[in-house]
This record gives C-alpha cells, structure tokens and sequence, in this order.
C-alpha cells in the first residue's frame, strides 16, 4: 500500500532551501582558533530552515565587534545583505574594528548564495576570471639575509606562485650599529618591550606586570610614523638596498615582488628608501606611511618610480577616495574582513579602476576569508593578485568541508573559481578547530543568548 503523506509531511523530510523570502536568522556563534597562521573568530550565522552562513572577524580582532550586531538581526531575513550592512554599518571602523560587521555580511552572502543555489560570485554580476592570483607573503627561517629570502622566495616560485612579497625595513637592520638614529635609548626599550611580551608566559611573570608590558608596548607602537624621530643613515639604506639586490640576484627581475614592514619612519626616509629600491622593478611598496596621511602619500608617489600601496586598515568605500582623487596610490589593498565585507570590497575596486588604479586584496586568515575575497576577485575587472599567508599551514584546507571545492585550495600559485552556491563551503571541520582553539578563549559554537537582546535606539539622526 503507498503510503501518501501530505505536502506538510513531506516537507519534514526535506530542506526547504527554496524558500529565501522565508528565510530568518535564529542565531550567531563563534568559535577561536589560533596558528593558521594567526588568531580568527570563526562565524556561523543560523537560520530557521537549516542553512547556515559562513563568516569570520578580522586576524587579530576582538568578536566581541560582531557578537554586539546580534540583537540587531536576529529576526530578519538574511538575504536582505544590503539592507541589513546600512542597519550595522556604523558599528564598524577602521583596522581590526571593520571586523563584525565585515564577517557578518561575509556570512549573509554565504546564506544568500546557499538559498538560491548561485555562487556569490554570479550575484556580483559574474566573473571576470576562473582563477584567482595569489601572492605569497614569505618570511625567512633563521638569520635573514637577502640571500636566505631570495632562496625562500624561489621555493614559492617553485610551487607555482607567480607573485611575490617579503618585508623590507628597519626590523632587519635595528642590531646593526650605525643603522638607524632615534632618540636614545628609544630604539633599545621598543626591542624589550617585544622580547618581554613574546617571552612572559615563560618568565612567570605577574597579571600586573604584564598588564604594564602591554600597556607600553600599545603606547611605543602605536606612535604615528612621523613623530616617532627615527631615521635611516646611510649605511642603514645600503643594507636595505643590498638586501633587495641580493634577493633579486637569486629569483630574477621578471616575478613581481612586492615589499612591506618598512616600520615607523617618517615620509622622507620613506621617500629615500623608495629611491634607492626603484630600480629593482618592485611590484609595489605597501603601507609605508599611514593611510590617513592622504597628501603625505600624494607627495610619496609623487617623488618615486615604484608603485604605492595601502589600504588593508581602511574600513569603507568613501574612506578610500581621499587617496584615489589625491594619486597616492597605484594599487589599493583592502581586506575584505575591514573594508565593510564581499560588496563593499567590490564597490571599491570598481571605484578604482575610475581612477586607473589596480586593486590587489589582503588577506591573512582561514579559508572562510580567502574565498570570499577570491569572489570578490572573480567579480572585479582591476583584480592583480590576493594574499595568501599559510604556506607552511598544514591543516588550513582541513578547516573547511566543500565538496564541490578541490581539497587544496591554493594549487600551483591560484585558486580556482568553483560553481559551487555561496562561498562554496559545506560545512566546517570541528575536529580541525578543536585541536587549534585558542588557549584562552576555549569552546566551539557555543550559545550566545547573552547577545540576543543587545539593541538601542541606533538612530545617527533626530
């Protein structure tokens, strides 16, 4: 006998993924992991009919940026991505404070692609490219020479990346005498404040003397460049020079390779060092002065040949202008998990190419991030490569379930562009993230009903 349940019935057997205008979120949850290669919030975002949405804050930023959005959306549909980022969009900021409400719409993109069964890329108006560019960030193991980073920078070479990045300043010539000139004993007190925070665990030391550790050490590090009085001499620009001709001699001038971590000096040393590289056929030079100093960067592009940079802590489309209308810049570099999120990163590139200017993106997380910014990429006509930070990361890939996505994402240099709905992720790997939890910050997805009722009279306006 057929057994003949009505269309109710049937329905509790089934997803009912092809109902968006339906769909609500019930809930956000979070989970911290560590090493991959930095510390990340990990996002879910719930919804009442089983498809969660993917997300994630900004390396190194506090969650609590996102968990204070949650009273604000629980309830809506979260399909309604635009509707929803001008509700929260002033709960973010620049650098790590774009965070919440970056991997907030990251993962109502996700939902949204994952309900009409389209990757996210397609709801952006489609791809430009079926694979994305990577540029590797490399660092060298043990003393750093040009030499040691030329030999690490053709290891990546080796493996298929065809762009390049390495860091070039004054954190590898501070041992050196005769180097640098600051005022004294400024340049000796920041090298400790460095080795007592990266060695407190280890010497026992008290809450208190930590609490002041890490109070003196925000106070030396975060002095704008231009007040900070420390200045290149010239053996110090001909060890930098060396070191990117050394460097060059190993891997050739045809790869790109792009330099970064200058440290805190002002524009002329910047202008000085920029002049002494221009003939190393850099790709760029990035964030050398900070983003805000939009005439100071007019001025630096203005007195060197080689390309500049910036944009990774620039949270917002308008927040770019400035330095596009000035020519401060040949490429723009945000991240998708600061500059507001997937269409926010979008809008901006286009503005961009307005203005002849390519747009490169940062990107220093978990694969949740990466893909969204490699939507993003397919999508925008003046992409020129995406950040990738996890070489040496051996369970990265591990931290994502995606069936329709290869099982390493980033393969001979590029990763390429699955049809896959939404950010093309299935499911997360809780073993993964539980063996990489953040020490101090323990628990997967457990419940934030703390959060729920968080809400205020948000109005900018009377």
């Amino acid at each position: 006998m057929v057994n003949k349940e009505t269309y109710e019935e049937t329905l509790a057997h089934v997803s009912t993924h092809s109902s968006p205008s339906q769909l609500r979120i019930t809930d956000i949850r979070f989970a911290d992991i560590v090493g991959g290669p930095f510390h990340s919030s990990l996002i879910k975002v719930y919804t009442n009919q089983g498809i969660v949405g993917f997300g994630e804050v900004r390396d190194g930023a506090d969650k609590v940026y996102a968990q204070m959005l949650k009273g604000r959306l629980i309830g809506e549909n979260p399909c309604q991505i635009d509707k929803l980022f001008r509700r929260i969009k002033q709960f973010g900021g620049h650098a790590r404070q774009g965070g919440g409400v970056s991997g907030i719409e990251i993962a109502l993109w996700d939902i949204a692609g994952k309900a009409y069964g389209i990757p996210v890329y397609q709801m952006l108006g489609g791809k430009f490219r079926d694979r994305i560019r990577m540029y590797c960030d490399t660092e060298v193991v043990g003393k750093d020479t040009g030499k040691a980073m030329g030999e690490a920078l053709k290891k990546r070479m080796d493996a298929g990346f065809t762009f390049l990045k390495m860091d070039l300043g004054i954190g590898q010539i501070i041992g050196e005498p005769g180097t640098l000139s600051a005022p004294l004993g400024f340049l000796e007190e920041m090298r400790e404040l460095s080795r007592q925070r990266y060695a407190r665990q280890a010497d026992d030391l008290t809450e208190d003397q930590i609490r002041d550790i890490r109070n003196r050490h925000y106070d030396i590090n975060n002095i704008p460049h231009p007040f900070t009085g420390i200045h290149v001499t010239e053996k110090g620009l001909d060890m930098l020079e060396q070191y990117v001709a050394d460097v060059r001699s190993v891997i050739g001038y045809q790869v790109p390779l792009a330099i970064d971590h200058f440290g805190h000096i002002g524009l002329e040393d910047c202008i000085k060092l920029g002049r002494r590289v221009d003939k190393y056929n850099l790709a760029w030079m990035e964030d050398m002065i900070p983003w805000q100093y939009t005439e100071q960067y007019a001025r630096l592009s203005r007195s060197v040949t080689t390309p500049i940079c910036t944009g990774e802590d620039i949270y917002l489309k308008e927040n770019f202008k400035p330095l596009l209308e000035a020519g401060g810049v040949s490429v723009i570099h945000p991240d998708v998990l600061t500059a507001g999120g997937i269409l926010e990163t979008k809008k901006i590139g286009d503005m961009a190419q307005d203005y002849g200017v390519a747009m490169a993106i940062h990107m220093a997380e978990s694969p949740i991030a990466c893909l969204a910014a490699a939507h993003v990429a397919a999508a925008t006509e003046n992409f020129l490569a995406l950040e990738y930070h996890s070489c040496e990361v051996d369970w990265w890939d591990d931290i994502i379930v995606a069936g329709k996505l290869p099982k390493k994402l980033v393969q001979n240099g590029f990763i390429a562009i699955a049809d896959a709905p939404g950010l093309g992720i299935d499911d997360l790997n809780d073993e993964v993230l539980a063996e990489h939890m953040h020490p101090q910050i323990k628990g997967l997805w457990e419940p934030t009903d703390n959060w729920n009722h968080y809400y205020s009279n948000d109005r900018l306006w009377s």
